[in-house]
């Protein structure tokens, strides 16, 4: 297998679903001294890759860059691979990126949101879209029920699927449609995926042939998983998959 990508390859990765996890791991100097990163890069420290590489989602590829695309993005991906994960450098780096006229983006301050503790269905379904469709670094938080405000209060957090929220129930829809309406989210698939999480989130299940067993999986993770993040983690791969039927349907 090919360790590293150039840029044009590196595009057309990204034009894929779902797309490579994308990790900045440039010296906090670097970091420091030019603030931005390539779009939808995650920044990371290279200390601490055992910790967070083994928690990257194993189904989808890993493109690591550094300022120059030097010894450590390299051996940054080195080690994820051997964690079991298909990781390549970008070739070039940053200043590659820059230089052949690509976009940068300021540096991240990822969004926090938190709900309520055990999730089923809404409450997986919307971290995952907004992890692929709003904000690639947003962090999640599963609190018990009376504790949501609080916390979101006292963290900075956006509250969602609790009552008298922005993003929650309204009439018949769910809070999963309440970010796709708030974020314009306009795509064939997702109307679709939307339409299936609604009826297995409020119980209409003919709505979709395939919201019983939406219903059904999201029951199954809750019976399988005691952590709540670990959880999410294993439906964000349902999701991905979800779509992508949704997508293939929507096309044919």
């Amino acid at each position: 297998m090919q360790h590293s990508l150039d840029i044009p390859s590196f595009q057309a990765l990204a034009g894929r679903f779902p797309p490579p996890q994308l990790i900045d791991v440039r010296r906090p100097a670097a970091i420091a001294e030019h603030p931005v990163v390539i779009p939808g890069a995650l920044v990371r420290d290279l200390h601490g890759i055992l910790d967070w590489g083994p928690r990257l989602e194993r189904w989808r590829p890993v493109v690591v860059y550094c300022a120059e695309g030097h010894e450590r993005s390299r051996d940054a991906a080195a080690t994820l691979r051997a964690c079991a994960l298909d990781a390549r450098a970008l070739d070039g780096g940053l200043a590659g990126w820059e230089a052949a006229g690509r976009p940068t983006a300021a540096l991240p301050q990822p969004t926090h949101w938190v709900t309520r503790a055990r999730p089923k269905i809404d409450r997986i379904a919307c971290p995952w879209l907004i992890r692929r469709f709003i904000d690639a670094a947003a962090q999640f938080h599963y609190v018990p029920a009376a504790e949501v405000r609080d916390f979101a209060a006292a963290n900075g957090a956006t509250p969602f699927d609790v009552p008298d929220v922005a993003y929650s129930h309204a009439g018949s829809a769910c809070s999963f449609d309440a970010f796709i309406a708030r974020h314009e989210l306009r795509d064939p698939a997702l109307a679709r995926l939307a339409q299936i999480v609604r009826g297995a989130d409020t119980s209409a299940l003919d709505l979709a042939a395939e919201a019983p067993g939406l219903l059904a999986l999201s029951q199954g993770l809750s019976r399988l998983y005691a952590d709540d993040h670990a959880m999410l983690h294993a439906g964000l791969m349902l999701y991905d998959a979800l779509y992508l039927w949704c997508r293939d349907a929507a096309r044919s």
